[in-house]
């Protein structure tokens, strides 16, 4: 059974960027949500024991009757997951090492990556992520929907940010842009080259 990841920060800790109470009810509620229900579906089956990553990789094989419940509550437990991890206090900036390099060479500078990440995520319509990600090791940027997940395309997440409503109408309202703005300074580029050192290595 699925149990809900402690934060690496406390609740206040990436303010003024993201507010405390925006931290605290989306932690101990939506991504405890996405648990719950998650749990319940799989409850009794070969999936129970699995990192939820490996299911989503399989998402097709998971029966039919249970797929779409795993699918929007395992991606959201996935997503969530990462997400806390990919931001940090006292963070953003520009990255270095492998990862700053990586996005240089990919998109030309870090200001043109940054203008086409934020472009994925204004441009989501309604619910949904916008990711870096590796694919035979080269970076792109993608969004996704609801709680999809790159994994489930066989792609591997570098750095992700959530644009459910819920992750910033408490602090921005229908400000979007001004939220995603703010995230640039709390991305945790520490772990982001951890993620792609792992991606380097698949």
């Amino acid at each position: 059974m699925y149990m809900l990841p402690k934060l690496p920060y406390d609740y206040n800790a990436l303010e003024p960027y993201i507010d405390e109470q925006t931290m605290t009810v989306h932690h101990t509620k939506h991504h405890q949500a996405y648990i719950d229900k998650l749990n319940g579906a799989i409850k009794g089956t070969k999936f129970e024991n699995m990192d939820i990553d490996e299911v989503l990789k399989k998402i097709n094989d998971v029966p039919e009757n249970i797929r779409t419940v795993v699918r929007n509550h395992g991606g959201g437990h996935s997503n969530h997951s990462f997400f806390w991890k990919v931001m940090a206090p006292n963070a953003g900036a520009e990255p270095h090492g492998n990862v700053g390099d990586a996005i240089k060479h990919t998109f030309g500078s870090f200001e043109k990556f940054k203008e086409e990440f934020t472009n994925a995520g204004l441009n989501r319509f309604g619910s949904g992520w916008a990711w870096l990600v590796s694919e035979h090791e080269k970076l792109s940027i993608m969004s996704t929907p609801n709680q999809d997940s790159p994994i489930m395309e066989g792609k591997t997440p570098i750095l992700g940010v959530d644009v459910w409503e819920h992750a910033y109408y408490l602090r921005y309202m229908n400000k979007r842009a001004d939220y995603l703005a703010a995230f640039f300074n709390v991305i945790n580029w520490k772990e982001a080259e951890e993620n792609y050192k792992h991606a380097m290595k698949k």
